[in-house]
């Protein structure tokens, strides 16, 4: 199917919201990692989420240019075309973008699906994240509600961030960020509904921190408190109906509890991040196939190697296959097997 239009990924969140379930976000660095989603979802029956961080956006442009917007939009145009050809729906968006960034990676995107729109076509992306989470609450929404405004105009939803997502991702740290800041008050969870809420029609999502960590780490090592999505939801839901109630997003997820992540659930999170992990899913088959054929991969003692095993073909469908098999894993993790809209 083709990449959802603004009703249709609306129509997505609203599945997941009612139906308490999430979608799968993952984040891709290449077209063989964005075939690797797909894969998965339409093994899976599910709708999905393909994403793109400012890194990842560098990386798939090139070690010359090193163009975060021409990264994404690469990969942009290579799913808008292969998903033609899945029986799933995918939404296309762009993960973590901090204050500095916003100019040099959003807005470009923002313009580019311009041109699109009054050309009669879709929106590049259907969403797009805002990371104000370094900032205070007041100046992060500030440019949060520019954002959305612009956001509004071409049929894009906005994704924001109050509190800090401990750990690192992407080059950015949070490792010592401060107790406090890992866990989002009711507070900042009205602040926010309140901000957002001025502008008319526009739609948004939510990632709250309740203690969840980037990285990798062992079962048990994170601790988190699903709790801080509840009470949030709760207070905003008393103060202004059950239609203020967020879409939330669960971020840094890796080391979680299948318990935890399920409890998230049933407190509105509709989108996991999923990075980390696939990582590794990615790239241990490589390893294997290194190992295992280290002679036949490498021209050693004067041989000639043997082209079967470092054409890189070979050991690159496996890591697709080894990362498709991640996704699998997310999408049955929360509960979206099976869900998906189709037509």
């Amino acid at each position: 199917m083709p990449v959802v239009d603004f009703i249709k990924y609306k129509e997505m969140l609203e599945n997941a919201k009612t139906n308490k379930f999430a979608y799968p976000a993952i984040n891709v660095t290449s077209e063989l990692t964005a075939n690797a989603v797909l894969e998965a979802l339409a093994e899976t029956n599910s709708d999905g989420i393909i994403q793109v961080s400012t890194g990842g956006a560098e990386f798939a442009s090139g070690q010359k240019l090193k163009s975060m917007p021409l990264g994404a939009m690469t990969i942009a145009h290579h799913v808008h075309l292969m998903a033609e050809h899945y029986p799933v729906n995918v939404a296309l968006h762009t993960d973590h973008c901090q204050p500095g960034k916003v100019d040099t990676f959003v807005r470009p995107l923002i313009a580019e699906s311009r041109k699109r729109v009054e050309q009669g076509l879709k929106p590049l992306f259907n969403s797009h994240m805002f990371d104000g989470s370094e900032l205070p609450l007041e100046d992060n929404m500030k440019i949060a509600v520019e954002l959305l405004k612009e956001c509004k105009e071409l049929g894009i939803i906005l994704e924001v961030e109050a509190g800090v997502v401990g750990g690192e991702e992407d080059g950015v740290s949070n490792e010592n960020a401060p107790a406090e800041k890992l866990y989002t008050t009711p507070e900042d969870m009205l602040y926010v509904y309140e901000k957002l809420s001025e502008i008319k029609g526009a739609e948004y999502m939510f990632a709250a921190t309740f203690g969840n960590v980037h990285g990798v780490y062992k079962p048990g090592n994170v601790k988190l408190r699903p709790e801080i999505l509840k009470k949030g939801q709760d207070a905003v839901v008393a103060k202004y109906g059950a239609e203020a109630a967020f879409y939330l997003v669960f971020h840094g997820g890796s080391g979680s509890s299948l318990e935890e992540i399920r409890e998230t659930l049933e407190y509105g999170v509709i989108k996991m991040n999923v990075d980390t992990d696939t990582q590794y899913a990615f790239t241990r088959p490589i390893v294997e196939h290194m190992f295992k054929n280290y002679d036949g991969v490498l021209k050693i003692d004067g041989e000639v190697g043997n082209k079967k095993f470092y054409d890189p073909r070979g050991y690159l469908k496996k890591a697709e296959t080894g990362m498709k098999e991640r996704v699998i894993e997310a999408v049955k993790n929360l509960k979206a097997d099976g869900k998906s809209l189709g037509v």
